[in-house]
């Protein structure tokens, strides 16, 4: 098999900290240029919630993420293609990402992230996972509910046709629950599906793209040293980490450093699905490049604000000790969201007006780049940890 080319896509390191393993890159793509360690915030059928595409640039977004499993039911990635790909779709001219579909084989067949990590089953729940077998997997829809059957090549077809810059291949994401032989079992097919995505991605290879591969095996260190020897091993141009990476964060560091250890030490690295603000100090300084996380506007829905120095990263709106709070969000924030008062945010949150979900998630938004733009300025002058006391209490 010839190798895989990628003449429009760089990743450079710039600088390593001389106390951790976090490190500075520049990541080029066809629509632009990323500094590093950065965070991708998700749009995830092609809408940021609650904000346009451009008023996310304007909150210091570099680069953002759409979902193809949601994508090739509604509105379909033909109808994407014909209005020209998601960047023209959507108004963005920035680098984007798009995953595989595979985390669906995990939350439609498991459940949620909460839910494995609360221990709770899906056992009660009409489960949208029909079937997963070496040719792909087969879901039911939830617009109609026909059957839809996801494969390695269908994935990166589809992936192609959404137009992101950096996409992924086709991975199944194993739950916290199963057994380590069900585990082994499900990588290696996630690697044979990895060589065939990869195969479908280069019969059609025009520059334009570039291919992430994807470790797996749990929570087990050998499995994860096995799996990042596989994307190590291949012609991917990124890799990126999934599936379950235990249920506390100490375990989690310990599965992350692992699957570090054994990655190909020049290619960007993502974390996929991971983006609290412990979490994000926690993994950069195992040299992980990227994020993304619903977390910053899903958690806006429920009247949250993330904050620098609050304690669990986040001030509660809802909180009747914000009623008559003149102070503003963020003072030191420079855009218009995080200058409402907490007064005003709990009024708004509390009256269920739509407008709160607006202004705190540009707030969040605001505050993820805030952070990332001092987590890379703290590697460059080797002053992590202090920043770390900063945004952590």
């Amino acid at each position: 098999m010839s190798e895989t080319t990628y003449p429009n896509f760089s990743f450079e390191i710039k600088h390593k900290s001389p106390s951790s393993h976090a490190r500075l890159g520049r990541l080029l793509t066809p629509h632009g240029a990323i500094d590093t360690p950065n965070y991708i915030f998700c749009g995830t059928k092609a809408a940021l919630r609650s904000m346009t595409a451009a008023q996310a640039k304007s909150l210091g977004a570099d680069i953002i993420l759409s979902n193809t499993y949601h994508l090739m039911i509604q509105p379909g990635a033909d109808v994407v293609e014909k209005l020209g790909g998601l960047h023209a779709m959507m108004g963005w001219d920035g680098p984007m990402l798009t995953d595989s579909g595979g985390f669906q084989i995990f939350s439609m067949g498991h459940g949620t992230i909460a839910d494995e990590i609360k221990g709770r089953r899906n056992d009660g729940r009409d489960k949208m996972l029909l079937n997963i077998s070496e040719e792909g997997a087969v879901f039911k829809s939830y617009m109609g509910g026909g059957e839809i059957t996801l494969t390695p090549e269908s994935s990166m077809q589809i992936q192609r046709k959404l137009g992101a810059d950096l996409i992924v291949q086709l991975d199944e994401c194993t739950a916290f629950h199963v057994d380590k032989d069900y585990t082994a079992k499900s990588m290696r097919m996630s690697h044979r599906w990895g060589d065939r995505s990869l195969a479908e991605f280069k019969r059609t290879n025009d520059g334009k793209q570039a291919v992430y591969g994807i470790m797996q095996g749990g929570v087990y260190q050998d499995l994860r040293q096995e799996s990042a020897e596989y994307t190590r091993d291949r012609d991917f141009f990124g890799t990126a980490i999934g599936g379950s990476l235990g249920g506390s964060r100490a375990q989690m560091v310990d599965v992350v450093g692992v699957c570090m250890q054994y990655a190909h030490p020049d290619r960007p690295v993502h974390l996929l699905g991971i983006g609290g603000i412990q979490d994000v100090f926690d993994n950069v300084r195992l040299g992980i490049d990227t994020f993304d996380c619903v977390s910053p506007t899903r958690i806006a829905r429920h009247g949250w604000a993330l904050s620098k120095g609050a304690p669990r990263e986040r001030l509660n709106m809802r909180n009747a000790r914000f009623r008559d709070d003149t102070t503003p969000l963020a003072a030191d924030q420079d855009n218009p969201a995080s200058q409402f008062s907490r007064g005003y945010l709990h009024h708004l949150v509390k009256a269920h007006e739509p407008l709160a979900i607006h202004i705190l998630s540009m707030h969040n938004v605001a505050t993820i780049t805030r952070l990332m733009r001092e987590i890379r300025a703290a590697i460059a002058t080797d002053t992590l940890d202090q920043l770390e006391k900063e945004w952590i209490v």
